[in-house]
């Protein structure tokens, strides 16, 4: 299966992302959280998502699930970029730091998701979760497995 289940087989990594972005950016955890997949390259990925009253917390401002699923998806994505038609991914571990409170008015949020080193089997990720105006939310940064299908 790939990522949205309507991509043909035989696709790089890079290949299904781009293909994505031309099918709406979203896979099915993007409609829940309305997150988007907006830009893919060579190790790079974007994610960009609207906070709402949907993602709120019990506190009265948005979960830091939110934050940590934008910040997760970039930095996988990131390497999704650079896998072969035969490799998969999968996150180890996600360190999540959050720098500034999100609310419904904080408005359109951006992940952004760079690899730092990709060997044959394990990548390292970072990645930064900003406003519209640049101002730092939040940032992770990550370890993946990378296997053969």
């Amino acid at each position: 299966m790939n990522i949205v289940g309507q991509l043909p087989p035989g696709l790089t990594g890079l290949e299904q992302l781009l293909k994505l972005i031309d099918m709406g950016g979203r896979a099915p955890i993007g409609e829940t959280m309305d997150i988007t997949l907006v830009e893919a390259a060579d190790g790079y990925a974007v994610f960009e998502g609207m906070p709402s009253l949907r993602v709120y917390n019990p506190i009265g401002m948005v979960h830091g699930g939110f934050a940590a699923t934008l910040l997760d998806s970039a930095c996988g994505c990131a390497v999704h970029s650079k896998l072969s038609p035969t490799q998969a991914y999968t996150t180890l571990e996600l360190k999540t730091a959050y720098h500034k409170a999100i609310t419904g008015d904080t408005g359109l949020m951006r992940a952004e998701g760079r690899v730092l080193t990709m060997g044959r089997r394990v990548a390292f990720t970072e990645a930064t979760l900003k406003d519209a105006a640049g101002k730092l939310y939040a940032s992770a940064t990550s370890t993946l497995l990378v296997m053969e299908r």
